[in-house]
């Protein structure tokens, strides 16, 4: 099945009761059973709910999976994903991440004996020697949040799998219409469903997709035990979502491609990161193993100062100063003061964030637009 069939078929199915062609929101706490343990496959909302199992067929559809799980929000899933371990293990991680995860691992999780190592994953020779007895899995953004870093999926893959080691892939930058990590060799797909699955910035949400049974199931059971997951408004507004992903993550990427352009011949703009550069140094893992470059990119002004970046920052039009991406309308960021503010300055510094740093989600209005909202900004 084509992309664009796909994700407009993914999880639905027309309602057997009414013929609705739109999954029903099933807005209920519980389930009346027939007898006591005797039920229609549905108990308590908290443990299954339709509109959500629709939603969860859906995800391991569009990620070529064979199981979807969804969670509250995007951290809500990566929780669930670190719970599988016991303190003592250990997580190799990429050391350019979304600031939220990294807060989540060494603020909440540290704290009850798991040990995190942070490596350039771009170099995949570096996860290889941080290997250790205790190391259980190794987690990776591809393209990085902010700097846009590619690294090999394959190629970790299959250190984690000779090693007997989880891969996790935070897959949420590239949506699984530019990227699927199961495919390559992932264990489990992480995506911040707030951004483009749902597509509308109207939602928070997470999901988790695998194809390991064995797997699925101790996540479920974590799912189901912890409790964060998603109400079926939620569930339904990302179904929708799902629907127009092809068509938005074609435009994200024809105005992706046109701004970035824009921003590195402009005089007053220094360093711009898109992986859809030639010259970016994962310009030929990102070709093979995406199917685009997206919308998401960052870049700095080559007069660095943080004064002249939030002067810009403050100047856009179109282009609203706001946490999140991946929405149809286009966000323009500070990481070092929001998104990646959790992480401390020597370690942003250390790996090459910059406290000048603009970050951009090229959304799906007009290309001239932005660049004329951008031209105007820079000035």
């Amino acid at each position: 099945m084509k992309l664009a069939t796909k994700y407009i078929h993914a999880g639905t199915e027309p309602d057997p009761s009414t013929g609705a062609i739109m999954t029903p929101i099933y807005q209920t706490s519980t389930y009346v059973q027939e007898a006591p343990g005797v039920n229609k496959g549905y108990e308590y909302a908290r443990s299954q709910n339709p509109t959500r199992k629709a939603l969860e067929d859906a995800y391991a559809q569009i990620e070529n999976g064979k199981f979807g799980l969804a969670f509250g929000s995007g951290v809500a899933a990566t929780d669930a994903v670190i719970k599988l371990l016991e303190p003592g293990d250990e997580v190799i991680a990429a050391n350019d991440m979304y600031g939220g995860t990294y807060r989540l691992f060494t603020k909440i999780f540290a704290k009850y004996g798991i040990r995190f190592t942070y490596v350039d994953t771009t170099d995949v020779s570096n996860i290889s020697k941080a290997l250790s007895p205790a190391t259980k899995l190794i987690w990776i953004e591809t393209p990085t949040n902010p700097l846009m870093n590619i690294t090999d999926i394959a190629a970790v893959a299959a250190i984690a799998s000779a090693a007997n080691v989880l891969l996790c892939v935070d897959n949420t930058f590239a949506s699984p219409y530019l990227q699927n990590p199961l495919d390559l060799g992932a264990d489990i797909v992480m995506h911040s469903a707030t951004k483009y699955l749902g597509g509308h910035s109207d939602v928070i949400q997470g999901c988790l997709v695998m194809n390991d049974e064995a797997l699925r199931e101790k996540l479920y059971f974590i799912q189901k035990s912890c409790g964060a997951v998603p109400g079926p408004m939620d569930c339904f507004l990302v179904l929708r979502g799902i629907k127009t992903l092809h068509v938005r993550m074609q435009r994200h990427c024809e105005n992706g491609e046109k701004v970035a352009h824009y921003l590195r011949n402009h005089s007053k703009v220094g360093k711009v990161y898109w992986s859809g550069f030639e010259d970016h140094p994962g310009y030929a893992v990102a070709s093979k193993q995406m199917r685009g470059f997206g919308g998401m990119m960052s870049f700095e002004l080559k007069d660095d100062s943080v004064d002249e970046a939030k002067r810009v920052l403050a100047a856009t039009r179109i282009f609203a100063l706001a946490e999140s991406l991946g929405g149809v309308e286009s966000l323009i960021n500070h990481p070092a003061s929001m998104t990646h503010a959790s992480i401390p300055r020597e370690e942003r510094i250390k790996n090459g964030l910059s406290d000048s740093l603009i970050r951009l989600s090229v959304g799906i209005e007009d290309a001239a637009d932005l660049i004329a909202d951008l031209a105007q900004a820079i000035g």
